[in-house]
């Protein structure tokens, strides 16, 4: 099945580009609320499902256990920046685990941003597994092995505990059993898991209302909720998707990048989980494609809809900043959209 295009992007007043791609839109029941392109395919989650990930950090009393704040949490959950605050936010993660820096298996990688990066060139530094917009997640899964009394050693291996028990987490939150034949090895050297989108949006809208799941679970997902909207900087970071729509909505959404175009979303105003693939895997589009979908269903006041409109057609720009085109969703998109979600 070929996905229909749900994105254009233009030059002048032509489309240069356009974009491919499915959606999943699920309510707290498990119902189908909208289904575009093949929902069905199985697609690695890659980064889109930290939260998910982080459930078993939780759910264990690890978290506790090692007086982890809301920013570390949250910095569990991220696919971050490799700004200063999130490389020392990672390091204390470690420190309460009895930990450092060598323990992490993710692997270094250089700040996102050239200011960042430039800050380390210039005091003769190289990048390490603290810099890697894993470094949170990572430090979250040593803190739980640690807590569990399993080696930390080799904890990125799919037979390692903590990652058995984030495939049995997952398993459970999406309804989806996973085999050996639909796993891969994520950038950052973890296992990962490739299910239907939605399969994905049925975990976040739980995850989001807390329905369906036992009280235990229940608690953990909202302490991961709260954590992520209270500090939502350290999810990603300066001029970042989530970031910058988190801070907007103040609560009412939770969105999640992955790497190769994947978006995940929780709404709990509506109990609905979102998930989505640009099939070629451009993030610029997928953010369109799910600031598309936050626009269509939710109610919006000014800033809120300036915010969106922001990302819904941002602009294409020359070298001197001066706006060549724009990338925008297909009127096709909308309308398939407007005829399945609640109107604003």
């Amino acid at each position: 099945m070929t996905n229909p295009a749900l994105v254009d992007v233009t030059r002048g007043q032509l489309t240069e580009s356009l974009h491919r791609g499915s959606v999943a839109v699920v309510d707290a029941d498990g119902k189908l609320v909208c289904g575009v392109g093949d929902f069905e395919a199985r697609v690695f989650p890659r980064s889109a499902i930290k939260a998910l990930q982080a459930i078993p950090l939780v759910e264990s009393g690890a978290a506790e256990a090692l007086d982890l704040s809301d920013a570390e949490l949250s910095l569990a959950c991220a696919s971050h920046n490799g700004e200063e605050v999130h490389a020392n936010s990672a390091r204390v993660m470690l420190m309460k685990a009895g930990l450092t820096e060598d323990d992490l298996e993710c692997g270094p990688q250089w700040p996102k941003r050239m200011e960042d990066a430039a800050k380390l060139i210039l005091a003769d530094e190289t990048p390490c597994g603290l810099h890697n917009n894993c470094s949170g997640k990572h430090a979250g899964f040593l803190g739980l092995a640690k807590v569990m009394g399993v080696e930390t050693k080799g904890y990125v291996e799919p037979s390692h505990p903590v990652q058995r028990e984030i495939r049995n987490v997952m398993e459970q939150m999406t309804g989806d059993v996973v085999s050996e034949d639909v796993c891969g090895t994520d950038g950052c050297s973890i296992p990962t898991y490739a299910s239907p989108l939605n399969s994905f949006a049925r975990a976040f809208a739980a995850f989001g209302t807390g329905e369906g799941l036992e009280p235990l679970r229940q608690d953990a997902a909202q302490r991961i909720f709260d954590a992520c909207i209270n500090e939502p900087y350290m999810v990603a970071g300066a001029d970042r998707f989530c970031t910058n729509v988190m801070e907007g909505f103040r609560g009412r959404v939770f969105v999640k990048t992955g790497a190769e175009g994947v978006f995940c979303a929780s709404i709990p105003e509506l109990g609905y989980g979102v998930a989505l693939k640009c099939d070629d895997g451009a993030t610029r589009a997928a953010e369109v494609m799910m600031a598309t979908v936050l626009e269509v269903m939710l109610e919006l006041d000014e800033a809120k809809a300036k915010l969106l409109d922001r990302l819904v057609n941002p602009p294409v720009l020359t070298r001197r900043g001066a706006e060549a085109g724009v990338i925008r969703p297909r009127s096709e998109f909308l309308q398939m959209l407007k005829e399945a979600l609640p109107a604003n």
